[in-house]
């Protein structure tokens, strides 16, 4: 370890003089030895980003490099956890500080005296490559944790036991000498290697009908959820977190308000996984970084996510990492930035930002990992927060670029209470015809046609709108009105879903589809009972249709579809 001093200090971004660390070499700055990573070398001088908040420390206090990156510790006892940016679990300093974290703390992200009842499914003599699976140890109730050989290490195994092991005890060793441990660390900022990577074929379920209609998101594939304040970004996040069908999830709270943080700490333990009926916390690593905390460790939290995410991925399952915000990272990132006086970017982001952000999607993606046949995803779900609900801004920009799922929260629309907030005409997914054979085959060979024709409606009724607040509804032709009528009963069953009522809060495909070809089956009748001489007042006065909205908050939704037709048959029969 070298030793230097203290030069210059501006805020989080500090000056050393008399080490000589590699680019991103994790340091030890001051006598109170707090964390910081290096971002830039100036001949003697080198500049690092301080994970912790810097007042009061002074020129000519010792920095120490430490001569290592940034890592995380990877191993069983991740789930169920809640950290901060830099992989500190919380819990343990609570119990060791109190409600305030002091500086300078350190925790490792395991705990070191649990002991695991480890499994080994290896025997010596075997050859093994980075990534194989060595054994494995159920770490919660039906969740196996896969103990991996570290990606870049491969041999022959000269030794290895079963039994009940710390994460630090050795459990084997390869020829080479390499002691394999239950756990190994890995540099956040670089991505975990993969055998190869897979096309996106099949959906990430969410259960919320708009997403899963309208805009699907492929298992290993990148969204986008941008909206302004107020208009829902959270409680979607926290739905898609609850119900999509991801083995594993990462939550990342990244400069997130602290009473919103709270939140999702008090439910998120509280909350039942729908599959298991036991705790959602089993199968979900929580990421807090409020926006009170250090900058720097906002910067580092995103990737703390994105290699946890990795790793459960390795292991052959699927992860869902949602990431709320973005906006605030890219502004940690500016802040610093600036105090690096690099020239700025657009809006002052440094010109980087773009490079970033796709650096960090481009982590996603359904693969096969090292060492095994079965196939791994992470999907990524990023919520931005654009000042003002402007989509014109560099994050929101920069984050299109990369992403294939748009889907834009709407103020106007969570105005009037219309939840999940998600505007139709400007949200988009380019999965859709990726992922039609997958829907073909698994509910419906007519689910896409009645996608299709749900969006049509929906774009003909804002064109009509546009007349309609000129002349009113009444001047329309009668064709017209009923467009109209269709597109409200589309918006009020289909899109509308209330995330706080126990059924209607998870929607399976099997239900969507049958609201969709409900919804269809009407529209049909209607046109059909035009033709024969019927008018639209009386369509309108039709009483089965008002009734359809009740279908969201019934178990038993397809003997109330099967009873509304024929009433809706009888009544424009008549």
């Amino acid at each position: 370890m070298d030793k230097g001093v203290l030069y210059r200090i501006a805020g989080p971004v500090v000056v050393a003089k008399g080490i000589k660390p590699r680019m991103y070499d994790v340091c030890r700055v001051g006598n109170e030895k707090l964390m910081g990573e290096v971002i830039q070398i100036e001949g003697e001088k080198t500049i690092i980003q301080v994970y912790e908040d810097t007042s009061g420390i002074k020129p000519g206090e010792p920095v120490v490099n430490t001569g290592e990156p940034l890592k995380v510790e990877l191993g069983p006892g991740m789930l169920g956890s809640i950290y901060d940016g830099i992989q500190r679990p919380l819990p343990v300093l609570i119990k060791q500080m109190g409600d305030f974290i002091k500086r300078g703390v350190d925790a490792p992200g395991l705990d070191y005296a649990k002991k695991w009842d480890f499994r080994a499914v290896v025997k010596s003599g075997e050859q093994v490559a980075g990534g194989s699976i060595i054994g494995e140890i159920e770490e919660n109730p039906g969740i196996m944790h896969k103990i991996l050989v570290p990606p870049n290490q491969k041999g022959k195994i000269a030794e290895i036991k079963s039994g009940k092991f710390t994460v630090n005890d050795v459990i084997g060793k390869l020829d080479n000498g390499f002691e394999l441990k239950l756990k190994h660390n890995w540099p956040v900022r670089a991505a975990r290697p993969v055998s190869s990577k897979l096309k996106p074929e099949a959906p990430l379920i969410t259960g919320q009908r708009i997403f899963d209609a309208l805009f699907p998101l492929a298992k290993g594939g990148v969204a986008a959820i941008p909206g302004p304040f107020g208009a829902g970004k959270t409680v979607s996040q926290q739905q898609l977190a609850k119900w999509s069908d991801a083995d594993i999830i990462v939550y990342v709270g990244c400069g997130e308000r602290g009473n919103e943080m709270t939140e999702v700490l008090t439910e998120f333990p509280e909350l039942i996984d729908p599959k298991s009926g036991k705790p959602l916390m089993n199968r979900t690593v929580l990421i807090a970084n409020t926006s009170n905390m250090p900058v720097a460790a906002r910067e580092a939290s995103i990737y703390t996510g994105i290699t946890i995410a990795e790793y459960f991925r390795d292991m052959g399952y699927s992860v869902a990492l949602m990431a709320d915000s973005t906006s605030r990272w890219a502004e940690a990132m500016r802040e610093i930035s600036s105090r690096l006086e690099e020239m700025p970017g657009e809006e002052g982001y440094p010109a980087y930002l773009s490079t970033r952000l796709a650096q960090f999607y481009e982590r996603s993606g359904r693969v096969i990992p090292l060492g095994t046949k079965k196939e791994g995803s992470v999907s990524v779900i990023g919520a931005v927060s654009p000042p003002g609900g402007d989509f014109s801004e560099p994050v929101t920009q920069s984050t299109l670029r990369v992403t294939k799922v748009f889907w834009a929260l709407d103020a106007k629309l969570a105005q009037r209470r219309h939840f999940p907030s998600i505007n139709w005409l400007t949200s988009y997914s380019l999965y859709l015809n990726a992922l039609e054979p997958w829907f073909a085959k698994n509910v419906s060979s007519g689910w896409s046609g009645l996608v299709t024709e749900m969006m049509g409606v929906l774009q003909e009724e804002e064109k009509l709108l546009e007349i309609v607040q000129l002349v009113g509804s009444d001047a329309l032709p009668e064709r017209q009105q009923l467009t109209l009528l269709v597109a409200r009963l589309i918006r009020e069953v289909l899109l509308q879903q209330n995330a706080f009522h126990e059924i209607d809060t998870f929607c399976e495909l099997k239900k969507t589809y049958s609201i969709m070809k409900t919804i269809s089956n009407f529209s049909k009748m209607a046109n059909t009972a035009m033709d024969s001489g019927m008018r639209v007042h009386q369509i309108l006065a039709a009483k089965a249709k008002d009734r359809l909205g009740e279908v969201k908050f019934v178990k038993d939704y397809e003997r109330l579809l099967d009873e509304l037709t024929k009433q809706m048959e009888k009544e424009l029969k008549a």
